[in-house]
């Protein structure tokens, strides 16, 4: 391919060099999306941007500072620490003097401790630099609010078959090596399968299987068959096991199996997660929502138990992380399921959406001044403990609001025990 002459890797090589040529992100680089105007007035603001991997985070970031002319520094959160970005901020701050913008790309920020985030705080809100974050993990949970609340966040797509398609059509034509070859690929459908959504996996595949099949030497012809194709795979990318199964394919079996209490088979899909190399605490983050979700009030130490086991998986790592996970994941499995506070919450956010902001009522307002005192704030408000049963039936919805049952406690488990407790108090609510 390269007549001897070492090349780039092929998904470099094509990077793009204008957003038209960024595919599947439409709803951010459209015309008239966030994107796409930050790019076209050159104005350009700290924001994240949440998405798999190989979907064009790091060319965005790249494009915007190019059209901006601005001063542009990368770093990846993985090997750069507090003093890489301290020196950044340093030379942000004389750039800045000379009236020129500063866009320090990080990432895989989510890799970033909090003191090492909190080491950006005064020079985003300064503007010394314009900060952009790439993150394959969601910012809620890993960037720290301080920071989140500098920034916007985007979301970017798994790219859809059209667009790794539209990508490898791009790639055949324009790269200087490949289009000198005649390439036929016995199934690009497979070829798109294997990417799983993600355009940097699909050329390395390309590449490497290129680079592993014999050219016809009279019509550089190259055929792609299914076999090279698993072969290369197999040897390139152990995401992808022998039966090709995504890992979101695998960690949506585990959260079926852990909500239909079988704790036989999430260990199964737990071990083949663990096995194809996925970050542990990504496990522990869907055990830890699945706790709530999925368990709620019916064992609530399913919450603590999860909650413990993302912080001992996050300070102890692989491989003694996997015995956490298997203690957690068979608990949750083998705990009394209900999803009533979870419907519960949507119900009331659903009412809140839907009806009007009614007032608070007055017996139930804050009284930290005289003033408020005389205006009639808490006044008449009765006070449960001083009551038997430390309770009393009161109306604690707004006045013009009829009262509504969001919270529907099950029977199973120690969730019983709630909906006797407000079966005896509130005996006017029909569905306790």
């Amino acid at each position: 391919m390269s007549n001897g002459t070492l090349l780039p890797p092929l998904a470099e090589r094509i990077r793009p060099d204008n957003l038209d040529d960024i595919f599947g992100q439409e709803h951010l680089l459209g015309k008239g999306k966030p994107v796409r105007v930050m790019f076209e007035s050159g104005k350009i603001s700290s924001f994240l941007m949440w998405g798999p991997p190989g979907t064009g985070k790091t060319t965005i970031a790249k494009l915007l500072a190019h059209q901006a002319s601005a001063a542009f520094f990368q770093l990846n959160a993985v090997s750069s620490g507090v003093r890489d970005v301290r020196e950044i901020i340093k030379q942000a701050e004389e750039f800045r003097l000379s009236n020129r913008q500063t866009i320090l790309f990080i990432d895989e920020i989510h890799r970033f401790n909090k003191a090492q985030q909190d080491a950006l705080l005064g020079a985003v809100e300064s503007g010394a630099i314009t900060l952009i974050g790439a993150t394959t993990e969601n910012p809620s949970f890993e960037v720290i609010p301080a920071l989140r609340s500098r920034m916007r966040t985007y979301v970017l797509n798994s790219l859809t078959e059209m667009s790794l398609q539209a990508i490898l059509e791009k790639t055949l034509h324009t790269d200087d090596s490949l289009k000198k070859l005649q390439i036929t690929l016995e199934d690009k459908a497979f070829l798109f399968y294997l990417a799983g959504g993600d355009a940097r996996i699909m050329l390395n595949i390309l590449e490497t299987a290129i680079t592993f099949t014999q050219t016809d030497s009279v019509n550089n012809q190259i055929i792609l068959t299914n076999q090279i194709l698993e072969t290369v795979t197999q040897k390139k990318n152990q995401l992808y096991d022998k039966d090709g199964e995504e890992h979101f394919n695998v960690i949506s079996a585990f959260i079926k199996s852990l909500r239909g209490s079988d704790p036989d088979a999430a260990l199964y899909w737990m071990a083949r997660m663990l096995e194809g190399g996925e970050d542990p605490l990504f496990i522990a983050r869907r055990m830890l929502v699945f706790a709530s979700e999925d368990i709620g009030n019916a064992s609530p130490n399913a919450l603590v138990l999860a909650e413990s086991c993302f912080s001992a998986i996050d300070k102890i790592g692989m491989p003694e992380a996997r015995i956490i996970l298997g203690q957690c994941a068979t608990y949750l499995a083998s705990s009394p399921k209900s999803n009533a506070s979870y419907l519960g919450i949507d119900s009331a956010l659903e009412a809140v959406r839907s009806l009007p902001a009614y007032p608070v009522p007055l017996h139930l307002r804050n009284t930290p001044t005289g003033l408020m005192k005389k205006l009639g704030y808490g006044k008449k408000y009765q006070y449960p403990h001083e009551f038997d049963n430390h309770f009393i039936e009161e109306n604690y919805f707004p006045d013009d609001m009829k009262p509504r049952q969001f919270y529907l406690p099950t029977q199973l488990g120690q969730e019983k025990n709630l909906f006797d407790r407000l079966k005896f108090l509130w005996k006017n609510r029909k569905n306790y």
